[in-house]
């Protein structure tokens, strides 16, 4: 008996010493949960299922997406924050959960900064300012123009109050100096309609929308809300170049988990999305979409977040958009 225990004592050091492999096994060795805080069929849920099938043969597991929309993200989130931290529950992220929420919500029942394994950052969807094709602007200063001539009549759309849309508008009628109003829509459709109908005459667009009106010229693109000009906008100036260089808005898109996540399966998951980023496939299918990969550490995502958010925390406070 004393033997047995002996021999028992021994595996369970070396159990300790070797981070608990032989208990885990190599992760992953059943499918992966891939939360998506929004419906089947829009944007968000296209790039969740294109990376999902490009990250599958590193990992020799499936990533099954599980669509979980509604309450600012929160619903997907309060999903994520039950789970276990063992990397089989990962979520997609964007401007709400990472960035917004804390300074939207009184009560949010979690925290980004400390609630949550930032695993890496997936890429940004350049806003651009657009108006329909007849608005006697041909620019973005003399959008202002006719904005401050008008008074407070100006409207403007988005998909929704605390969107990036909504937010990168409230950014630039603070630096522009401007009053316009509000129109919040239920998602991105029902606004360009009203857009191209004439019912609003402008608003901040996410290019994976955008690219296909701008093309066919049912819509005009005054200026992109980046630092540089975006790829797939090549002809479209900046806000700096227009004489805004604060007006800097994307949609940001990241992978997290639950806290507590095992640094190697961090690294693992960060890895294998580094490559499906890289991928010739994945890079096609986010020209398409406007969209700009971002590939680098956990670290490198997480201080991004954590500084966009001080950023628009600012401009939420001024702006006095509250969700609850």
């Amino acid at each position: 008996m004393k033997q047995i225990l002996k021999r028992l004592g021994a595996a369970v050091a070396l159990l300790a010493a070797t981070g608990g492999v032989l208990a885990q096994g190599a992760y992953p060795s059943q499918p992966i949960k891939w939360l998506v805080p929004y419906a089947a069929g829009g944007g968000t849920d296209n790039i969740a299922r294109q990376l999902a099938d490009a990250m599958q043969p590193g990992l020799g597991q499936p990533l099954v997406i599980d669509n979980r929309p509604g309450a600012s993200t929160n619903i997907a989130v309060g999903l994520l924050m039950q789970a276990r931290p063992d990397g089989y529950t990962i979520m997609q992220a964007e401007n709400a959960a990472l960035l917004f929420n804390e300074h939207m919500f009184t009560k949010l029942p979690y925290k980004p900064a400390s609630d949550f394994t930032y695993i890496g950052a997936i890429g940004r969807i350049p806003l651009a300012l657009v108006v329909r094709p007849d608005f006697r602007a041909a620019n973005v200063k003399e959008l202002v123009a006719v904005v401050k001539a008008n008074g407070d009549k100006t409207n403007y759309a988005s998909p929704g109050i605390g969107t990036p849309h909504h937010m990168a508008m409230e950014l630039f009628k603070q630096k522009a100096g401007i009053s316009a109003t509000h129109v919040a829509y239920k998602g991105g459709a029902p606004a360009l309609q009203d857009l191209m109908g004439g019912q609003v005459p402008m608003m901040m667009l996410d290019l994976s929308a955008a690219l296909p009106y701008l093309k066919s010229g049912k819509l005009r693109a005054l200026a992109v809300a980046l630092p540089e000009r975006a790829k797939s906008l090549l002809d479209v100036p900046t806000f700096a170049e227009s004489g805004f260089p604060e007006v800097n808005a994307f949609a940001f898109h990241g992978l997290i988990g639950p806290a507590g996540m095992p640094p190697d399966v961090v690294l693992r998951l960060n890895a294998e999305l580094h490559k499906a980023l890289q991928s010739p496939r994945i890079q096609q299918v986010f020209g398409e979409f406007g969209f700009e990969a971002l590939p680098g550490t956990p670290k490198e995502f997480r201080d991004l977040a954590r500084n966009q958010s001080a950023h628009w925390g600012q401009v939420i406070k001024t702006s006095g958009v509250q969700l609850d």
